[in-house]
């Protein structure tokens, strides 16, 4: 037997130069990746987005569909989100490869450096093939930034089943007021659109943006052109507060006589409306003799700059601005091409007036500016439309709307104070870290805390996913929207400005404090907002689960379900349904005013809600309180159930009544539990977007706006002011933050509130007693 000593050792192991194993395997796989990313990137599908519905969607999936080369990824977004998508994902590599888009964003788009020149995609000589001013349209600087597939402008349809000839002049339509069946208007369309009203505008050769990139709608050809709408209005020539889906339902049910629409018109249409209609170009305006020239938009296909490198992207783009894919769209949708080699039936009307019409239309205009015209001129038109202001006054103040908008951006400013502040709050960080670390050193309870974190590392272990999900998708969101509310401009215009976007914001931007549009007279108008529907919350709230909690209420479960089905119904659809309820013509508040006055004699007159604060703002707070009271009935409905049922008997043996045992017994118990669910009910409501946005829009004239909606607008419709909207979400997180803090504060005082179950701060009787005895 060999003794442990006498055994041969084992030989040690070499020493290896070099890297260690584990880094050599990870400089190997980085290694790998990089060569493989190429592969890895042909391999994945290309993206392509668009904003298209009905019909030109059905056109735009049987293109792809008969593209010969990679996966095509199809997505549709809504129009009205599609640019700040871009926007967002784009520079951040998520985006598309291709997008289809209108021509007048390209100026916007290439300042963002959110699209590319297509370069081959461009097929040999196919310069030659487009007509008209299509390929001009999305030329810049000597580069073509995107492949022409249709141009689209408006023209008229008539419904031939009640007009035969077309019209020569717009107020030959407007003689038809008297001579058409009951109900039937002459002429529909969206009068308070400004893309709508552009044809009439420029009969009276106005427009809505000059060649200098000032606001160009005023003046007295503009002033006559709004007078001019706001009398067909008034003869009910036009339908008042008309948007597209109510101007696509007067027209399939034969209440329309003429129709101002472009193509995208007929994707709505029925059959039978289709048989009936006939489309021809816009008639001119007797009092100019002028024709009626609408906004030309040129849809195109564009590379973003990813996509631009890629050579199946390029090849796609090819396909769906080629011969073969405008043929497709033709045949669908109805888009008149823009290709000179494909060939129109020469009996095709539709297309033929499209095609005259654009003879005659204008090329929105491409610049930046452009966008900055819609906001104040669509409100403009509201005002004068509703008999708010004049003309001349309410046109005035778009234009001061447009230049404040497009004011300078702030100087630039040093990051010094910042970084100073920042070093501050780091190095007395630091030294708390120092001085704790000490402290725990020198305890001599240390062998304990050490023992108990050692047991609590489990736990930690279970929350540790949580912190990091929420650190991830609440912290960070926080810092970077802080870190963006010290910035101003985009793209390489980005610069670092300090507080200028805060004292802007808190200066109301150099005009008066409460004047239209600024923070202050926004900010009580969310308070008022806020505390008039959690105020209807509770009420209401409180006052149903009272009702649903009494034993001898038959088919209690019945009307729980049907209490909550506000709540369940998603809000958008919600506040859609409620806004269409409160049209002053068609919705179905009016609709039960005129039945009133049928069965009672009276002559009470339709309501036009969106004209007055007052009306506007009940009718927002209708639509949020709808949304808002099940949410405080369920809470109130648990917390009942924890209200004992022996005190409340007691108290009634005692000779309280009814009233007595819901105020000082009942109110007491469930406040506790009411408290939180008000404190988020208020932060909800504070910051309700969809509700404001969809049901009022702001109106009349902004001033049922509340911050988050005004965020929304300097975000996404004010040119795109990211740095503003983020300082405004700044303060509202802010205000949040104080105004639940002060609540904590006032909550922890004593006496505040009886706390449920044991003993009082002070050592007084537990609740249920102090209660009864408060009986």
């Amino acid at each position: 037997m060999t003794s442990r000593s006498s055994r041969p050792s084992r030989p040690s192991r070499p020493s290896r130069p070099g890297r260690p194993a584990p880094a050599i395997a990870l400089a190997a796989l980085a290694a790998l990746l990089l060569v493989l990313a190429p592969a890895l990137a042909a391999a994945a599908p290309i993206r392509l987005w668009h904003a298209y519905r009905d019909d030109e969607a059905k056109a735009l999936g049987a293109i792809v569909a008969a593209f010969k080369g990679e996966e095509v990824e199809l997505l549709a977004l809504p129009f009205d989100a599609y640019a700040s998508k871009l926007q967002a994902a784009i520079p951040m590599g998520e985006g598309p490869d291709l997008f289809i888009d209108a021509h007048e964003r390209l100026g916007d788009y290439r300042a963002r450096k959110l699209v590319a020149p297509v370069g081959d995609a461009l097929e040999p000589n196919g310069e030659a093939l487009f007509q008209g001013p299509a390929l001009a349209a999305v030329r810049q600087g000597g580069e073509i930034f995107g492949l022409p597939i249709s141009q689209k402008c408006m023209a008229l349809y008539m419904n031939t089943a009640l007009v035969r000839e077309a019209p020569a002049y717009l107020e030959d339509i407007a003689a038809l007021a008297g001579a058409l069946p009951q109900g039937v208007y002459p002429l529909a369309y969206e009068a308070s659109n400004a893309y709508a009203h552009m044809p009439i505008l420029a009969a009276f050769g106005g427009t809505m943006l000059d060649e200098n990139d000032q606001f160009g709608f005023v003046g007295p050809g503009p002033e006559r052109s709004l007078e001019l709408v706001r009398s067909l209005i008034a003869r009910r020539v036009v339908p008042e507060d008309a948007n597209g889906a109510l101007v696509t339902d007067l027209y399939n049910t034969g209440r329309a006589a003429f129709v101002m629409s472009g193509p995208w018109f007929v994707g709505g249409l029925k059959d039978e409306a289709k048989q009936r209609s006939r489309v021809v170009p816009l008639p001119k305006v007797r009092e100019t003799g002028q024709p009626m020239r609408p906004f030309m938009t040129v849809e195109a296909v564009m590379l973003s700059p990813q996509g631009a490198q890629r050579v199946e992207a390029r090849a796609l783009a090819r396909h769906i601005a080629g011969a073969a894919a405008a043929a497709t769209r033709l045949e669908v949708a109805r888009t008149p091409p823009v290709r000179s080699d494909v060939a129109v039936p020469a009996d095709d009307a539709f297309i033929a007036a499209f095609t005259e019409q654009a003879k005659v239309a204008i090329p929105m205009p491409t610049s930046p500016a452009m966008r900055s015209t819609w906001e104040p001129s669509a409100r403009a038109i509201r005002k004068v439309l509703r008999g708010d202001a004049s003309p001349e006054v309410a046109l005035s103040e778009a234009k001061h709307r447009f230049d404040d908008v497009r004011r300078p951006l702030p100087p630039p400013a040093s990051p010094a104070p910042l970084l100073v502040v920042l070093g501050a709050l780091a190095l007395a960080l630091v030294l708390r870290w120092v001085l704790a670390a000490k402290r725990a050193v020198s305890s001599p309870a240390r062998p304990a805390l050490r023992r108990s974190l050692e047991r609590s590392l489990s736990a930690y272990k279970y929350v540790a996913h949580a912190v990091v999900a929420i650190g991830v998708l609440v912290m960070v969101p926080l810092v970077i929207g802080a870190a963006t509310s010290l910035f101003a401009g985009s793209g390489e215009g980005l610069r670092y400005v300090g507080l200028a976007n805060f004292i802007s914001i808190l200066t109301a931007r150099g005009e008066p404090l409460f004047s239209s549009g600024s923070f202050y007279l926004v900010l009580a108008v969310t308070v008022l907002w806020t505390v008039v529907n959690l105020l209807c919350h509770v009420v209401l709230g409180v006052s149903l689960a009272l009702l649903l909690h009494r034993p001898t209420l038959r088919l209690r479960a019945v009307y729980r379900v049907l209490l909550i089905v506000p709540w369940a119904v998603p809000s958008y659809v919600t506040a859609l349904s409620w806004k269409g309820m409160f049209h002053r013509q068609f919705g179905a508040v009016t609709g039960l005013i005129e039945a009133v006055n049928s069965a009672f004699g009276t002559s009470i007159e339709p309501i036009a809600w969106f004209s007055s604060f007052t009306t506007a703002f009940t009718a927002n707070v209708t639509t949020n309180v709808w949304l808002g009271f099940p949410f405080m009935m369920v809470v109130t409905l648990g917390a009942l159930t924890a209200v004992p049922e022996d005190v409340l008997e007691a108290a009634e043996v005692d000779g309280a009544t009814r009233w007595q045992r819901l105020w000082s017994i009942t109110l007491p118990l469930i406040r506790p539990v009411l408290a939180p669910a008000v404190t988020l009910g208020a932060i909800w409501t504070f910051n309700m977007f969809n509700v404001v946005f969809l049901v009022s829009g702001g109106d009349p004239d902004g001033t049922t706006d509340i911050l988050v909606s005004e965020a929304y607008r300097w975000a996404f419709t004010r040119e795109a002011q990211y740095g503003y909207a983020a300082a405004y979400s700044v303060l509202i997180f802010l205000l949040l933050t104080l105004a639940t803090r002060a609540s904590g504060w006032r909550r922890r005082t004593p006496g505040s509130y009886i706390p449920q179950g044991g003993g009082a701060a002070d050592g007084s009787a537990p609740a249920p007693v102090a209660a009864t005895e408060a009986v």
